[in-house]
């Protein structure tokens, strides 16, 4: 065998994957590693993603390159206008093997199902030894959650969240939850107070690097969906440092109390914005969950804000990861409801009276952001009450935030979102009439629609669409111990009124123009 520097070990690394200890990375050395990474067009266009987190992954992925070459390594880097590029990970993974003739590879399981199966195929494919590694970034391992969910008969993210918190021993003080509970959740939900204002978040100018991808994205990917212009995504490690220390010193006293807030036109509030950065590698999330039991330890935040945000990355974010896993590829075609309808065009224009939903698209289309109740309570719940076919809704998500990948997009959006999974992983569809927005927002006040008018003209059409949904899934539904009572107050309505809800809703559902899935996806 010839020596290492003859061949040596080559090192792929994802557009997600951008940490300096990267478990491919760990245990190599850099006279003798080659580290390979590749634009491709497939990852920009399988769907049509916002310009902004294609923006976001090639500037960040520039930008940790020069980082490692700086440290000492060898950077082997196809940008997406090179020459020759084959534009997917196989292709180009070929391309570098016959330039460098590795005597291994050494990658990281990939986020993403599809892309796991293309990079299982490489064994068979390239004539060097090619090695798998867990990405133990992740506090749960694939397997791990496996073994947990198979012996379980009913899959609860609180249950596994108390495992998390054994595990790492966060909030925990011999053996037992710090404040003598799990959660906080009842204590964080809390409308918006009038005239509330959250601190600004920091957002970085963009530099040479990010000036250069933005002009490439503008160029290249014209006709995907949203704008360029606000672009201050974090695109190196200091960068998202900077917001976590913004966050963790200004929002995260306040974060829990409001975190399912909504105010017209305040597209931050008090979260941390935190989730593009932990997911693409540039911010350890175990790191950010130890900054912020710091913090309630030093008295700067309240308990419920803390274990509200630590339950979102080791109880959330760990479970949906395990959850798609576990039940992929089933989950992608899931459709337990039978919903049938096209996503409304207005989903990708933002043009509709609804001024919950318009102020949501607004955002999302200018910021790749919406944050969690907006695309749960507002942006899901009508889709869930309308019956959007699920794959619509999927790629619609998958397509126009920042920080969507499939592991965390697909069981939010399948599961959580549009119950099409038959209740795996929510005890309950998490439908909801025009009275839970105005509860937790400022958006019915200047609305179009009324939300305390019930059906006609100028009601809410959350309202009627409530009472459709229910009534034309009560077969699954009235059985269901959380929701079964609805169904005795619709019982309770005399006949004249549960049709006029009934027709109310049609005649909406009617106004609803299609529209289509090329904006998602490059053919129909």
């Amino acid at each position: 065998m010839a020596s290492d520097n003859t061949h040596p070990v080559l090192v792929p690394i994802l557009g997600d994957q951008l940490t300096r200890d990267l478990a491919s990375l760990r245990r190599r050395t850099k006279d003798d590693t080659i580290i390979l990474m590749m634009e491709v067009w497939d990852e920009a266009t399988y769907v049509k993603h916002h310009k902004q987190k294609i923006a976001l992954i090639f500037s960040a992925m520039r930008h940790f390159a020069e980082e490692l070459r700086d440290a000492g390594w060898t950077v082997d880097y196809t940008t997406l206008t090179d020459e020759g590029n084959a534009h997917s990970f196989t292709g180009e993974v070929a391309r570098a093997v016959e330039r460098h003739d590795p005597r291994a590879i050494h990658v990281v399981e990939a986020g993403e199902w599809r892309v796991q199966q293309a990079i299982e195929e490489w064994p068979d494919k390239f004539d060097c030894d090619v090695e798998i590694l867990n990405d133990d970034r992740f506090i749960s391992s694939i397997a791990e959650f496996r073994d947990w969910a198979e012996s379980r008969k009913t899959l609860r993210m609180e249950n596994f969240y108390q495992e998390m918190r054994k595990k790492t021993g966060l909030l925990m003080e011999d053996g037992k939850p710090i404040g003598g509970k799990w959660n906080y959740d009842k204590d964080n939900r809390e409308p918006p107070k009038k005239d509330m204002n959250a601190p600004e978040r920091p957002k970085p100018e963009p530099d040479d690097i990010t000036l250069e991808v933005i002009a490439l994205v503008q160029e290249k990917f014209a006709d995907h969906f949203g704008d360029l212009d606000n672009f201050h995504w974090p695109v190196t490690r200091q960068e998202a440092e900077e917001a976590a220390s913004a966050f963790f010193s200004e929002r995260l006293p306040d974060f829990g109390t409001y975190q399912d807030a909504m105010v017209h036109g305040e597209d931050d509030l008090f979260h941390s914005m935190l989730s593009t950065s932990i997911n693409i590698g540039l911010l350890d999330p175990m790191e950010l969950c130890k900054r912020a039991q710091l913090a309630y330890e030093d008295s700067t935040a309240p308990l419920n804000a803390v274990e509200g945000f630590i339950r979102q990355i080791i109880g959330w974010r760990e479970y949906v990861r395990g959850f798609y896993w576990y039940h992929m590829p089933d989950l992608e075609s899931a459709n337990a409801l039978n919903a049938q309808r096209g996503l409304p065009d207005f989903y990708w224009t933002g043009k509709t009276d609804m001024l919950c939903m318009a102020d949501c698209i607004r955002s999302t289309k200018e910021n790749a952001h919406a944050h969690h109740i907006q695309r749960l309570m507002v942006l899901g719940n009508f889709v869930l009450l309308t019956g959007i076919n699920p794959r619509e809704v999927q790629d619609w998500y998958l397509v126009v935030y920042a920080d969507a990948y499939e592991w965390v997009e697909l069981p939010n959006v399948a599961a959580m979102i549009l119950y099409a999974d038959g209740g795996k992983l929510a005890t309950k569809p998490y439908a909801a009439s025009g009275n839970y927005i105005n509860k937790m927002s400022d958006y019915c006040k200047d609305c179009a629609y009324s939300p305390s008018k019930k059906t006609g003209e100028g009601a809410c059409p959350f309202n009627p669409l409530y009472w459709h949904f229910m009534d034309r899934h009560r077969d699954r539904l009235e059985s269901n111990h959380r929701i079964g009572r609805i169904y005795a107050n619709w019982d309770r309505m005399d006949e004249e009124k549960r049709q006029d809800y009934l027709d109310s809703a049609d005649a909406f559902l009617d106004t609803l123009t299609p529209a289509g899935k090329s904006w998602a996806r490059l053919t129909d």
